[in-house]
């Protein structure tokens, strides 16, 4: 399956990938890990990301080092620790999203490379990891969060991290596809859990409508298209969006951040609204340091950066808004509802 737009002409997308390529780089560990920063922790989800950023700035050898340190510390059930030390775990608790996310990743990785022996060196890591995810999914359809450390699920769904696994879901079954490796009762999963993110928001735990992520991941994550996808972007764009700063992380809070914003952008891509876009990835791309390298976040109207740290995952989605907008790479498609109808790798969706 050809994953590749060769259409696509490159842009100028005013910022230095550069610079904020290599700051993820030296955020790496010498055996893959990347932490937040320096001397931070590591999550898995966030370490998958901030993959992706590398392979956008073309450290591609760097990706492949983090891919294969997930694969060195996956458990036996598939998943990963929520986070991590330097050498040992920080937090037992196993998270379904951020065990399911390195399919995003790989995915991305191979639409940059096509590097096919790769993925299939990793297969039996991804697969084990969308096992267990799916081993949390309720009746509903919608995913349990985490098995804490005690080894207990806990049956409290979250609409962000669901919709993230959805498109981890339509990942891992696109790689499937491309190792010749059918997965039916993922699909059937995956069909359940759209079912639950676009019509059954009572299985969600509702509490957490005030980070802007619940907002929006429906709809980055390609539940919610067209119309619907529009109608949820405008009922809430003003609870979350500061004209001319960008995305309060918490709508009741004055803070902006990054990565949130960036998150924005992808979303917006992925619904065709390049314009749109651009207009929000121009309010945050001159949040730089002296580096070149991105804030976390500011609070408003004072401008006071907060945290300071020069964050890995912060710097990769700037990355991968840029390369949504500006066609650096190939993988910029990743999220765009237009690809993943090509694909058609969930065939006619709800009610086929």
């Amino acid at each position: 399956m050809a994953l590749q737009n060769l259409s696509l002409e490159k842009q100028n997308p005013g910022i230095d990938i550069g610079a904020i390529g290599a700051r993820i780089a030296r955020n790496q560990s010498a055996d893959g890990q990347i932490p937040w920063w320096v001397g931070g922790k590591t999550d898995p989800w966030d370490h998958v990301e901030a993959a992706m950023g590398l392979a956008v700035a073309g450290h591609h050898e760097r990706a492949r080092a983090a891919f294969r340190w997930l694969r060195g510390c996956q458990l036996d059930d598939g998943s990963w620790y929520a986070a991590y030390g330097r050498t040992t775990a920080q937090d037992r608790t196993r998270d379904a999203n951020m065990t399911a996310y390195i399919a995003v990743g790989l995915l991305h990785y191979y639409m940059i490379t096509q590097d096919i022996d790769f993925v299939a060196g990793m297969w039996t890591t991804v697969e084990k990891a969308i096992t267990f995810a799916l081993s949390l999914q309720a009746p509903g359809g919608e995913i349990y969060w985490a098995v804490s450390p005690r080894g207990e699920v806990d049956r409290m769904a979250l609409l962000t991290g669901s919709s993230s696994i959805f498109m981890s879901l339509k990942c891992a079954l696109v790689l499937a596809r491309l190792l010749r490796r059918p997965q039916s009762g993922w699909r059937a999963a995956a069909r359940r859990l759209e079912v639950a993110i676009r019509c059954q928001p009572q299985h969600f735990n509702m509490t957490k409508s005030r980070f802007a992520m619940d907002w929006f991941y429906p709809v980055l994550c390609g539940v919610m298209t067209g119309a619907q996808a529009q109608h949820r972007i405008d009922k809430l764009w003003k609870k979350f969006v500061v004209d001319d700063l960008g995305v309060r992380c918490v709508s009741d809070r004055p803070w902006v951040t990054i990565a949130e914003s960036a998150e924005l952008v992808l979303t917006l891509a992925a619904m065709g609204n390049d314009a749109l876009a651009r207009i929000v990835f121009n309010w945050i791309c001159d949040h730089t340091f002296d580096d070149g390298t991105f804030w976390c976040g500011f609070t408003f109207p004072d401008m006071t950066i907060w945290p300071e740290e020069k964050i890995s995952w912060t710097n990769a989605v700037m990355l991968m808004a840029a390369d949504a907008l500006f066609h650096l790479t190939p993988a910029g498609e990743l999220f765009n509802h237009r690809f993943w109808e090509k694909t058609a790798i969930l065939g006619t969706g709800i009610g086929e």
